[in-house]
């Protein structure tokens, strides 16, 4: 650390543990100099720095709640906590009950499990019995589940059409997809009037034929440079119609196919229609979308929201105000995207992010998952399995989506596999945590009291009974519940 620097206010930090040590850490914060300003906290020590571990959009006068946290690998003898305005102006901050709360990482793993073990799973009690309602001590019972209830899937792109390997090793693990590009605009109409959707039929045929949820990505792109060439030199009526043929054409195409509609992608970084149709263009594209398709849940998506806190333009607070203007314009804002490209993840500010966005009361999905290839594969898939158990922890998260669609050259930014299907680390860590989140085949005897209970991950289940020379099958469906799930079955 620089001796010369001043930071105020700040925390004066001693001996603080290393090892992978796991801070949360929270403060109140008021400022009085300003009407409101982005406060954000940042960590300096010896070896390592943190620019942010964490920001609350804070209004004159009153208290706001800033949430974050930092992992540390090396102990600092010194280490500076401190807090800043991001535009520089002395707004007259004020600091009030701090916490800084260290979790060792078996203790972070331990709430994960805890978390999982309460939310993405329940108790089920199978009860066995003859027509007179006798259970049938020493019953060989055998449960399996067939299907899970939380999605977790990757992004394809054509290039999985004709491919029969790569599609039985996409269905064998992933039961939610999203098109990479297949249904964006400049993919569907990248010429005036040439509007094809031969592409995105076939590879929605290969999903329905697998009975694979389907997210649709995306309506629009607000950054002009995924923005099809001709729109960009439109006039402002031209473009009025255009975006209008765009929803009109592609939501009647698809209506009730994909659960999801990112509506205006990345909007928190972008502006470009709202540049050429005026400030209510968002809402416009919001409100056509849910009367073209009132039963898709449609969402705001955009990167560096939760993957870190340095990015001005998509704070938390960032997101939930533009959340709540269009919420408050009329739109049925439906849902949370949180892209999730990551280069080096802060499971604790991650968390913190998540739970601000909790209070929302939406469903939160990560919808574009992956690791910065700017580091090693093995490093690639520590941080991936950090960022899964994560999101499959946090009760208010959804769905998962990985941005791992395979091409000749490679992926966006991690593959899972080589061009020959064989596992890379990431790989690895998808199929290890896939294994531990479904419930593994259960062969058992029925008990003195009739019956037979496990915990099993909430899905759909098919169980089978056998007693001397009488059999019986049956199914269940295991939701989210608080009491124990009770299944009969009689031979």
């Amino acid at each position: 650390m620089d001796n010369g620097d001043v930071y105020s206010p700040a925390f004066l930090l001693q001996n603080l543990t290393g090892n992978g040590t796991i801070y949360s850490f929270s403060s109140w914060v008021k400022i009085g100099g300003a009407g409101s300003a982005l406060i954000q906290a940042s960590l300096k020590a010896e070896d390592e720095s943190y620019n942010c571990i964490g920001t609350v959009l804070a209004k004159r006068g009153c208290w706001s709640f800033l949430k974050g946290g930092f992992v540390l690998n090396s102990p600092p003898n010194l280490s500076i906590l401190f807090f800043q305005n991001t535009d520089g102006r002395d707004v007259g901050l004020a600091i009030a009950s701090a916490s800084l709360q260290p979790f060792s990482v078996q203790q972070w793993n331990t709430y994960h499990q805890y978390m999982i073990n309460t939310k993405r799973k329940r108790a089920v009690t199978v009860h066995v019995s003859n027509e007179q309602g006798k259970g049938l001590q020493g019953a060989a019972i055998t449960v399996e589940q067939v299907s899970k209830d939380f999605p977790f899937g990757s992004a394809i792109s054509k290039t999985i059409l004709g491919n029969l390997p790569y599609q039985n090793w996409f269905v064998e693990r992933f039961n939610a997809v999203v098109f990479e590009n297949e249904l964006k605009w400049y993919a569907t109409e990248p010429n005036q009037g040439n509007v094809t959707y031969t592409i995105a039929d076939q590879m929605l045929q290969f999903v329905r034929a697998h009975q694979i949820t389907a997210r649709g990505h995306n309506i629009f792109w607000e950054d002009p440079k995924y923005t099809p060439p001709w729109v960009r030199n439109l006039t402002a009526d031209q473009l009025k119609s255009a975006v209008n043929s765009r929803i009109q054409s592609l939501m009647s195409k698809y209506k009730e196919e994909f659960i999801h509609w990112d509506v205006s992608n990345e909007m928190l970084h972008f502006d470009f229609y709202e540049k050429q149709l005026g400030p209510n263009a968002t809402l416009d594209f919001f409100q056509t979308a849910h009367k073209s398709d009132p039963l898709a849940t449609l969402f705001m998506n955009d990167f560096n929201v939760v993957e870190t806190c340095t990015d001005v333009n998509s704070t938390v607070d960032t997101y939930v105000s533009r959340l709540r203007e269009l919420q408050q314009g009329g739109v049925s804002m439906d849902g949370i995207g949180l892209e999730g490209h990551f280069i080096i993840p802060n499971p604790p500010l991650m968390r913190a992010i998540i739970d601000k966005l909790a209070t929302l009361g939406l469903p939160i999905w990560l919808t574009e998952v992956d690791i910065s290839n700017t580091l090693d594969k093995e490093t690639q898939a520590i941080y991936l399995e950090q960022v899964l158990r994560e999101g499959f922890s946090h009760p208010s998260v959804n769905g998962i989506m990985l941005w791992s669609a395979l091409h000749p050259n490679g992926c966006y930014e991690m593959c899972l596999t080589d061009n020959n299907l064989k596992n890379l680390p990431a790989g690895d860590v998808v199929d290890k945590l896939l294994k531990e989140w479904q419930t593994g085949k259960i062969e058992a005897q029925i008990d003195e009291h009739g019956s037979h209970s496990f915990f099993g991950f909430l899905g759909e289940y098919r169980v089978s009974v056998k007693y001397g020379n009488r059999t019986a099958n049956s199914s269940f469906s295991l939701c989210e519940g608080e009491e124990t799930r009770h299944v009969s079955i009689q031979l």
